[in-house]
């Protein structure tokens, strides 16, 4: 079994963070992790509404949609939406990352630490409600 990430990000520097940060397995008790990028907001949308994705990375500073915006919009319109790791430009935008109802928010750019820990904690989250 394996966890599906979308990450999007307009840059794709940003995007590759995030992979790297995470690695192959965010955490030894969850499953490792593929994952499926988007530059857009109507790839995001398409892909959510495939359906199979299990977390949502948003970078906030993306352009011209940006990720907390993203997020607030797919809270409100897909059905049992992923829980949401928000990538923020500032320690001082924590709260924006709870107006846009992101489960989780991490600053930019990635600590690899944080990121993997906030990653995981979602994803057990996750595949616990999925159980």
């Amino acid at each position: 079994m394996t966890a599906t990430v979308l990450v999007y990000s307009d840059n794709a520097n940003t995007r590759e963070q995030v992979r790297l940060a995470a690695g192959r397995r965010p955490a030894a008790d969850v499953p490792p992790v593929e994952f499926f990028e988007c530059a857009t907001l109507p790839a995001v949308l398409k892909a959510l509404d495939k359906g199979g994705i299990d977390v949502c990375v948003l970078d906030g500073e993306a352009v011209p949609a940006g990720g907390m915006g993203v997020c607030r919009q797919i809270k409100d319109e897909i059905f049992n939406c992923p829980p949401v790791l928000l990538l923020i430009g500032r320690p001082q935008d924590s709260w924006l990352a709870t107006w846009s109802r992101a489960e989780r928010a991490v600053t930019l750019p990635v600590d690899p630490v944080e990121f993997a820990d906030a990653l995981a904690a979602l994803l057990r989250g996750r595949l616990a409600v999925e159980a």
